[in-house]
């Protein structure tokens, strides 16, 4: 059977005209540029010191956040309030909590227009309100903190004030994973996301402000300017962004259908703007292609875009991401995210890959369907990434380390390739359909999820108990290495795999293996079903192969794999029960047959070769066991017959 290929859907005209007008320039990027968004998205990660826990116990729900700042990118300072709106949970409400770094100088808490007392604990960074009263659970109710201070830098950045160009001076956030609570009052647990944002900016009129959702206003205020930013989708706490300099500001249109567009917002340093005009049209085809294979981009209501920030590499603030450069690889990796980690967010950092290695899939999707040349080095790429170490999850197992969050092998690179071998495991439309159907599930969609989420959709669309699959490739660690050997008699190729685990936590990967056999101007993939080291399979070619290849379309994560053709494989590996044993195989002069114990007594047996020619005939009188001379066949491959009692055994044995 030829090997799995099928195309994943119908793709819209437009995507085909967008296709069409990539630069031929791009097709020869090599391999190793893939993994730079990885090794960017690394940097910075070993400053994190500070208390990585949310205090916030899960009593009410955020339904909209008001942000009301003034921000002066000359300084590293904020100022201003935070209005919350929310629904209480629980009948036990005599505290609010909120996570806030105590860098930050607290001025009041007002409550129905009341002063409230609070105590901001250094410990924990945890914000402390006592409640004077309080609405009746599930009914909406408000709280504004007004604070100011020099925020700290923590993670990747959280509030960074530096400069670009020639010193232009330039404020930017990056809050992923715990660094919201550093610059404003939040839940940064990963458990509550904000309905809707209002978020107003007030900074000296020579700067342009960045953030989420639509701008809705920009109002000159004497020496300021008033910009306003809103969203109406829910969005996690760490996706909320501000970004505050002298931007040059464009925009990208992609055409929805005959009566709608998207509009791609463009936030540049005025030094980067004719590269990025140059580059960001590239993110045309690449939303166009998302959208044929998921779902319509998840905020077209409002927009996307891109701007240009100081750290080394991206992040994907909802309907924004802030990029160092406009190069594919990043703006596939960070577009990605909004379907996966804006849309639906990783409900744990233990489950980081929901994120980071959808993000980093979907852009590998690009090279395959957008510049397919870079299809095999982007997956050998990934490959010798992955397999450079002998172990490691793609669960995250120490949530309290940005460093292992982050990991580029295995939240990114690893994650990927599961995602690529469920591909594998249930044939494209099977897998992309899953994906449809987890993003358009009610109960994720804007919301968080967890990996056994994403597992029921696939098992569900899929039709397939994937809990092995799930135990050996996310939960435990490590590959599998494979020992491939074959050989073929006629028309009949017989195979057997072995295999061997880079890591004790997992005893055997079971995969549907696929093998390739070629000679000029023929070719077949055979796919089996390897369930056990050392498992024998049988098959059927057309043609005399003379070259076997594993796995060469690189489905499975492995390595150190081996293919050796081996005339001296034995028929009788493949038919353990056969009523007669032959010894010594292969044979020099002679050759013993040797009847089942229960098959006694041998009456008759005839060899022939591989056209089936017979070559020795032989009368046998009622014996258990006989020896024939072979001293009148040549070298190579035979067939043996013999009739017994009870029926026909069959052999194949090698003459040297």
């Amino acid at each position: 059977m030829k090997a799995k290929k099928a195309m994943v859907r119908k793709i819209s005209f437009m995507f085909l005209m967008l296709v069409s007008m990539i630069s031929n320039a791009q097709q020869g990027r090599v391999a190793e540029q893939l993994d730079k968004i990885v090794r960017m998205e690394q940097k910075g990660h070993r400053q994190i010191s500070r208390n990585l826990v949310s205090s916030v116990p899960d009593n009410y729900d955020l339904k909209y956040c008001r942000f009301q700042w003034y921000v002066d990118p000359t300084l590293n300072y904020i100022q201003g309030g935070v209005t919350s709106f929310f629904v209480r949970t629980t009948s036990s409400f005599s505290e609010m909590n909120f996570d806030l770094s105590s860098a930050l100088f607290v001025d009041s808490i007002i409550y129905h227009g009341t002063t409230l007392s609070f105590n901001h604990y250094p410990s924990g960074d945890s914000l402390v309100i006592t409640m004077s009263s309080v609405l009746p659970v599930g009914t909406l109710d408000s709280i504004s903190v007004y604070y100011e201070g020099a925020p700290p830098s923590s993670g990747f950045g959280s509030f960074v004030q530096t400069t670009h160009g020639a010193g232009v001076p330039v404020i930017w956030t990056l809050s992923e994973p715990f660094g919201a609570s550093d610059w404003w009052p939040c839940k940064q647990s990963l458990n509550d996301k904000i309905d809707s944002i209002d978020v107003i900016v007030t900074t000296p009129q020579t700067n342009r402000v960045a953030s989420n959702g639509v701008l809705i206003s920009e109002i000159q205020s004497g020496t300021d300017k008033i910009y306003h930013w809103q969203s109406h989708y829910p969005i996690a706490a760490y996706l909320v962004a501000i970004a505050v300099s002298d931007y040059f500001v464009y925009s990208d249109y992609l055409p929805l259908s005959a009566t709608d567009t998207l509009e791609i917002l463009n936030y540049v340093y005025p030094e980067d703007s004719a590269t990025a005009k140059a580059q960001t049209p590239d993110i045309l085809s690449v939303i166009a292609l998302y959208d044929s294979l998921i779902i319509l981009y998840p905020f077209s209501n409002e927009k996307y875009g891109h701007c240009e920030f100081g750290w080394g590499g991206g992040m994907e603030h909802q309907t924004m991401s802030f990029v160092v450069y406009f190069g594919h690889e990043l703006i596939a990796h960070e577009c990605a995210h909004q379907w996966f980690g804006d849309r639906i967010t990783c409900g744990s950092w233990e489950d980081i890959w929901l994120n980071e290695g959808f993000a980093t899939y979907m852009e590998a999707l690009t090279e395959e369907f957008l510049y397919p040349a870079n299809w095999i080095p982007w997956k050998t790429n990934a490959i010798n990434n992955i397999t450079s170490v002998p172990y490691g999850s793609v669960l995250c197992s120490d949530t309290n380390s940005v460093g292992r969050i982050f990991d580029g092998r295995l939240s990114y690179n690893k994650g990927a390739y599961l995602l690529h071998m469920l591909r594998w495991k249930l044939g494209d439309a099977l897998f992309f359909q899953s994906l449809r159907n987890y993003q358009n599930d009610t109960l994720l969609a804007f919301n968080y999820a967890k990996t056994a989420d994403l597992k029921r959709h696939l098992e569900t669309t899929g039709g397939q108990n994937l809990t092995n699959f799930f135990n050996e490739w996310y939960y435990h660690e490590g590959y599998p290495s494979y020992q491939v050997e074959w050989a073929q008699v006629g028309n009949d190729v017989f195979v057997k795999i072995g295999q061997t685990q880079s890591d004790l936590s997992v005893s055997f990967f079971d995969m549907p293996v696929p093998v390739h056999f070629h000679s000029a101007g023929h070719d077949t993939t055979l796919i089996f079903n390897h369930t056990f080291s050392g498992e024998l399979f049988s098959g059927t070619l057309n043609f005399t192969a003379d070259t076997a290849i594993f796995d060469p379309e690189l489905w499975i994560l492995s390595a150190h794999n081996t293919v050796a053709y081996n005339p001296l494989l034995s028929i009788e590996e493949f038919n353990p029960s056969s009523v007669i044993h032959v010894y010594p195989n292969p044979a020099m002069n002679e050759l013993t047959i040797e009847c089942d114990k229960n098959a006694a007594p041998l009456f008759e047996v005839d060899v022939t070769d591989v056209l089936g020619n017979s070559v020795i005939h032989q009368t046998i009188n009622r014996l258990s066991k006989v020896t024939i001379n072979l001293d009148a066949i040549s070298s190579g491959i035979y067939f043996i017959k013999a009739r017994t009692e009870n029926g026909i055994g069959e052999k194949r044995f090698v003459k040297m």
